[in-house]
């Protein structure tokens, strides 16, 4: 009875089309959010937020990114990596070379060039799809590294490839702790996982369902494929650059081309499969899988062999059993950790009654 829709009447469309229409769900979206901007600030420390939070929130952002495209559209990706550094090498650029950029207006132009790119290397979708339209978008990844590495005119000429980034300052208040990094990292994917949670149910998100179930169909019945692709290309890519961006300041703390290869797409595309494709809140859940698993293994072998096994080995067998994980529960959920929740849902509607 905790969790039923019964009763809950609808008087007007605007009340039927809200982006939550269980209250129940409100309240707990609502109580995540108070938790994370008033609570957890007083709660976490330094390692929190800079080792845990700070990436899962920027991973999940990426990841909601990818979904857009690969869940929703059905465009396979492996480039996500690259438009992230399109991303902070923009936010880079603007911010040196135009005094008095602010940098929230730098992340918002950093998305625009992911988005600018993503449409340039989209435009293979029109005519390739599946491994085919995979292999393109791979060479987007090579494509934008060898760009950024070999045109020094990126990296202000520097000599190792790393570059300071600019500090973040904003009506004269600098986000110059972790605490401050956080809040505005969580602010920034916040606003966007509500924007893309209404988006995906407008007639944009409809139209690329309809793309990615049977995209014949879909252009028999009248949706234009080549604005659809290219407009989830470029939404996709738009969410990836601000990610991007959110790395190497809130992250890093530097920009270089070397924390955006090739494992770094892969890990993304994990996210999306791990948490779900084509749901918002699967981003999340891959997000924390990809995140807080190897820690858990960490913690786990140093309190089973307390120390004694050497570090190199340690992280190859970190890596072999979260492998071994991922293959696992793909095997037992393939739609992913969303599905679960879902699953959740259903039977809280019927609880305490047997399904």
């Amino acid at each position: 009875m905790i969790y039923r829709e019964t009763g809950q009447y609808k008087i007007s469309y605007g009340a039927d089309e809200q982006i939550f229409p269980i209250k129940q769900d409100r309240y707990v979206i609502l109580a995540v959010l108070l938790f994370a901007f008033l609570v957890m600030p007083f709660l976490g420390n330094d390692y929190w937020f800079g080792a845990i939070l700070i990436p899962f929130l920027i991973l999940s952002l990426a990841a909601l990114g990818l979904n857009i495209l690969t869940g929703y559209a059905g465009q396979l990706s492996l480039g996500s990596a690259g438009f992230m550094a399109v991303g902070a090498f923009a936010a880079y650029n603007f911010m040196l070379r135009i005094d008095g950029m602010p940098f929230l207006l730098a992340f918002f132009l950093s998305g625009l060039c992911a988005a600018a790119v993503g449409i340039v290397f989209g435009l293979p979708s029109l005519r390739v799809k599946g491994f085919y339209l995979a292999a393109a978008t791979l060479a987007s990844q090579f494509f934008i590294e060898w760009v950024l590495t070999k045109f020094p005119w990126f990296t202000n000429h520097s000599a190792s490839g790393v570059i300071t980034a600019q500090k973040m300052e904003l009506f004269g208040f600098a986000f110059d702790t972790p605490t401050s990094r956080y809040l505005l990292t969580l602010s920034i994917v916040t606003l966007l996982a509500l924007f893309a949670k209404n988006l995906v149910r407008t007639r944009t998100g409809r139209d690329w369902m309809a793309v990615r179930d049977m995209d014949v169909a879909a252009e028999v019945i009248g949706i234009p494929i080549l604005r659809t692709k290219l407009l989830a290309f470029a939404i996709s890519s738009f969410y990836l650059g601000i990610a991007g961006a959110l790395w190497a300041y809130t992250y890093l703390g530097t920009v270089e081309p070397q924390a955006f290869e090739l494992n770094r797409s892969f890990q993304i595309l994990f996210m999306v499969i791990i948490g779900g494709m084509g749901t918002i809140v699967g981003a999340f859940f891959g997000a924390a899988f990809i995140v807080l698993v190897p820690i858990f293994l960490n913690l786990l072998s140093s309190g089973l062999f307390g120390g004694a096994v050497d570090p190199g080995m340690l992280a190859h067998m970190e890596q072999l059993v979260f492998g071994a994980m991922i293959i696992f529960f793909l095997i037992v959920e393939p739609l992913g950790l969303a599905r679960l929740w879902q699953l959740g849902k259903q039977k809280l509607r019927l609880w305490p009654f047997p399904h």
